[in-house]
């Protein structure tokens, strides 16, 4: 009397190529986040050196870099939510 006659492997579905699409524009949110942020705070330091504002600039293009990071992340989790209604999930609506 095995054990392990009472368990099957159930081979998993394949994941479809919008899937693996998906997979990967989720996992540059973060890198673009940062990205935005170090862009925008270089440019504001780069400019208050030349203009000779120091720190307004810096702070200015800090938070012009946050406002692009949150977009980015916006318009990557609407394109999610997007093909993920599209695929007719089957979650219950209140």
């Amino acid at each position: 009397m095995a054990a392990t006659s009472e368990y099957m492997l159930v081979p998993m579905a394949q994941p479809s190529p919008s899937t693996w699409q998906l997979i990967g524009q989720m996992s540059t949110i973060g890198m673009s986040f940062v990205f935005a942020l170090v862009i925008g705070f270089g440019a504001g330091y780069w400019l208050d050196g030349v203009l000779g504002t120091r720190p307004w600039l810096s702070f200015v293009g800090f938070f012009l870099g946050l406002a692009a990071g949150v977009l980015n992340v916006y318009r990557v989790m609407q394109l999610a939510s997007a093909k993920d209604s599209s695929k007719g999930s089957s979650g219950s609506r209140g």
